[in-house]
């Protein structure tokens, strides 16, 4: 089964083939991170006309990569929401013309269903193994921290989330306090690759026991608080600082994670969205992994930012289920999961 995803929620323009919901055939992204750059973040408008430019040439390219034609597709998995309402539009309207010249079904994704099957891409050579049910979600992007149980596909319930900022937002808008440009999360974890993590003491939010929610406004806070008495920090103080930030928002995430999987009597852990890609995660995931012996998945970085192989994985369960979506599809940048 060959099903095309397209993604256009917020600053990537991405199509992507994938076959049987697990093999990457092509998968193309276009990102607009240096257009946005001079602005220190998003600028939707920006984004929706960026889309526009670069949807087409990123559809053939993708087609091309994967050796096939348009008519060749099974189905076209588009998402529908959450994300930026004009990028979305650009997508959505793309991926409906499309269907109906073509003659294809049309399957409607959520944004962060697809970031949740990521973990279920192929990833050659390394060998992988995907995740059984049921097992633990931690959902970590620029605009959500989530803690979910899947028991089936689509089967899904919110344990716990953020209160207020997503764990990716704290690091952009930290990295931007620090002058470390857009997007910062990934100049902080470069940064603190070098750093002493214990350098500069931070807070870490809502350690009660059983609590499963998440808060980094305050973690913010006193980063702000901090350096409007001091001098912006320099070289390697600016190494350390990174670190001791980053091991704040991690230790959060890893302890919280631990704490779901033994409350809800689950051995795997799947770890999606953006900050999947940060390194300091990642290695702190995997000592946890060891120590209580759990199963850890977390897909490679270029399925953790967004892309659409994701959203195809996402489109082909929905598509095996029989859900299809009509040309009437409209988006939703709110949209739960």
């Amino acid at each position: 089964m060959l099903v095309l995803g397209v993604e256009t929620s917020c600053d990537e323009t991405a199509a992507s083939v994938v076959e049987d919901g697990r093999i990457v055939r092509a998968n193309v992204v276009s990102s607009q991170i240096a257009t946005h750059a001079q602005y220190g973040g998003v600028v939707p408008e920006v984004a929706s006309r960026q889309h526009v430019a670069t949807i087409i040439p990123v559809l053939e390219r993708a087609i091309a990569d994967a050796g096939i034609r348009f008519a060749d597709l099974d189905a076209i998995a588009v998402t529908a929401g959450p994300g930026l309402v004009g990028a979305l539009l650009v997508g959505v309207e793309t991926a409906k013309a499309l269907a109906f010249a073509v003659g294809k079904p049309l399957v409607a994704v959520n944004h962060l269903a697809g970031h949740l099957a990521a973990a279920f891409l192929d990833n050659p050579p390394a060998p992988h193994t995907p995740p059984s049910y049921p097992h633990l979600a931690l959902l970590v992007s620029g605009g959500h921290t989530a803690l979910i149980r899947i028991d089936a596909p689509g089967q899904t319930r919110l344990l716990g989330s953020t209160r207020d900022d997503a764990s990716g937002e704290a690091f952009d808008k930290v990295g931007k306090m620090l002058g470390l440009g857009y997007p910062g999360g990934v100049a902080i974890d470069k940064r603190a690759a070098t750093g002493n993590p214990q350098a500069v003491t931070l807070p870490r939010a809502l350690p009660g026991r059983d609590d499963l929610d998440f808060s980094f406004s305050g973690l913010k806070t006193a980063v702000a608080s901090l350096l409007a008495r001091r001098a912006l920090p320099q070289d390697q103080e600016m190494n350390d600082f990174c670190a001791s930030f980053q091991a704040a928002v991690v230790d959060v995430l890893v302890r919280k994670s631990r704490r779901a999987l033994a409350l809800q009597g689950l051995s795997a852990l799947v770890v999606c969205g953006g900050v999947a890609a940060n390194r300091g995660l990642r290695a702190a995931l995997a000592v946890a992994a060891a120590e209580d012996g759990f199963a850890l998945h977390i897909p490679p970085p270029k399925y953790c930012t967004d892309n659409a192989a994701m959203i195809a994985a996402a489109g082909t369960q929905l598509f095996q289920r029989g859900a299809r979506a009509g040309l009437d599809l409209s988006v939703d940048p709110g949209l739960p999961l």
